[in-house]
C-alpha cells in the first residue's frame, strides 16, 4: 500500500501531462489536416497545337539608302543659299551658288571669239575655193575655232563647278554657311539622306547560315515607336564569316516612305527562321527536377505530376515534343502549390491562362 502511495502521484502527473499534450497538439494536427484537403486554387490551360515561329533576333544600326557629304569644289564665296534646314530637294537641284562673275565673263569673251574665229573661217574657205587662200591658212583657222571651242566647254565646266548641286533626291540636314561666307574644298555645308529606304546592318551567328536567304522577311522595332514593328526583307547575307566573332553580317532593306525612321537609330531585328506546328505551352508551367521537368496534368479535381521533353524556347513559350496530348488541361500558375495527387480548384476555364 505504501509503494502505491509513493508512486501514484508521479502517474497522475505523467497522465496530465500527456493529455495536455494532447489538448494543446491534437487541434493544430486536426486543422492542419484539414487545411491539406482544401483544395488549392490553379489557373490551367488547354493543351493544343499551334503555329510555333522560330526568329533569330539581333540588333543593327540603321542608314540611309544614300547618303552624303556636301562639300564645296573650289574656293570661292558664297553667293546665294537656295535651301533650308531639313528641307526635301529633288536630284539636281542647286543648293549655293558661289561668285562665277569672273567666270561669266570669261564665257562671253570666248563666245565672242569663237564668232569671230568662225566668220574668219568662213571667209578663209571662201578664199580657198577661188585659190586666193592655201589651204595652210584654212587649216590654222579652223584649228583655232576648234581651240577656242575646248576653252570654253572647259570654262563652263568652271562655270557649273560654282554651282551645287543635290546628286539625288533625299532630306537635307543642318546648313552649315550663309550667304557671304567664303568656302574652301572639303568645308561642309549640308548633308543629304535619302531615307526612303532605310538599310540595316546586323550580325547572326554562324549556326543559323542556313536559315538565311535573300528575300527573306525581318521585323525592326524601335524604341522610339514603342509596340510598332516596321517590315523588310534581306537583301545581303556576306560571303565571309567573321573569325573572331563567328556570325556573318546580313544587310536589309525597309520600306520608310512615310520617313519615320532615321539613319543612326537602333533597331531590333526579328528573323523568322520557321515554322513549327507543335503543342506550346507557358514556360511557368514547367517543374523542373534535377534535368527533366515536368508539368501538372488536371485529372477531374486533382492533378498527376507528368514527365515532359521539351523543344525549342522562346520567351515565355516552349515546344512540348513528348508527354502531353491534344485537349489536356495542366496547371500555369500554382504549380508551387501542388504536387502529385493534389486537389485543385481551378480558377478558369482553361482556354487560356
Amino acid at each position: 500500500m505504501s509503494l502505491k502511495a509513493v508512486f501514484s502521484p508521479l502517474l497522475i502527473a505523467i497522465v496530465m501531462l500527456g493529455a495536455l499534450l494532447v489538448y494543446l497538439y491534437l487541434p493544430e494536427e486536426t486543422q492542419s489536416q484539414g487545411r491539406e484537403q482544401r483544395p488549392t486554387p490553379v489557373r490551367v490551360a488547354e493543351v493544343i497545337r499551334q503555329p510555333f515561329p522560330i526568329t533569330i533576333e539581333a540588333l543593327g544600326t540603321a542608314k540611309a539608302n544614300e547618303s552624303v557629304t556636301i562639300t564645296a569644289q573650289d574656293t570661292d564665296v558664297v553667293a546665294e543659299v537656295n535651301f533650308d534646314d531639313g528641307e526635301t530637294v529633288t536630284a539636281g537641284q542647286v543648293l549655293i551658288q558661289l561668285n562665277n562673275q569672273e567666270e561669266l565673263a570669261r564665257i562671253q569673251e570666248l563666245e565672242a571669239n569663237i564668232a569671230e574665229a568662225r566668220r574668219q573661217l568662213k571667209r578663209v574657205k571662201n578664199l580657198r575655193a577661188t585659190s586666193a587662200a592655201s589651204e595652210q591658212l584654212f587649216d590654222e583657222q579652223q584649228a583655232r575655232v576648234k581651240a577656242l571651242t575646248a576653252q570654253l566647254d572647259v570654262a563652263r565646266a568652271q562655270l557649273a563647278d560654282l554651282q551645287i548641286r543635290a546628286p539625288f533626291a533625299g532630306l537635307l540636314g543642318i546648313r552649315a554657311v550663309s550667304k557671304g561666307a567664303l568656302v574652301r574644298p572639303a568645308d561642309v555645308i549640308t548633308t543629304l539622306d535619302d531615307i526612303s529606304i532605310i538599310k540595316v546592318d546586323f550580325s547572326v551567328a554562324e549556326n543559323h547560315l542556313a536559315s538565311l536567304a535573300v528575300g527573306q522577311k525581318i521585323a525592326a522595332s524601335s524604341v522610339a515607336y514603342p509596340g510598332q514593328t516596321f517590315s523588310g526583307t534581306i537583301t545581303t547575307v556576306d560571303s565571309r564569316i567573321d573569325p573572331v566573332s563567328r556570325s556573318v553580317l546580313v544587310r536589309a532593306q525597309l520600306d520608310n516612305s512615310d520617313g519615320r525612321l532615321r539613319p543612326g537609330m537602333l533597331l531590333r531585328i526579328t528573323v523568322e527562321k520557321r515554322v513549327l506546328d507543335a503543342f506550346v505551352v507557358p514556360e511557368k508551367s514547367l517543374v523542373p527536377v534535377q534535368d527533366k521537368q515536368y508539368v501538372f496534368v488536371l485529372d477531374g479535381d486533382t492533378v498527376r505530376e507528368t514527365e515532359v521533353t521539351i523543344g525549342e524556347r522562346k520567351p515565355g513559350l516552349v515546344e512540348i515534343t513528348s508527354g502531353l496530348s491534344a485537349g489536356e488541361r495542366i496547371v500555369t500558375e500554382g504549380t508551387l502549390r501542388v504536387r502529385d495527387g493534389s486537389r485543385v480548384n481551378v480558377l478558369n476555364d482553361g482556354q487560356g491562362e
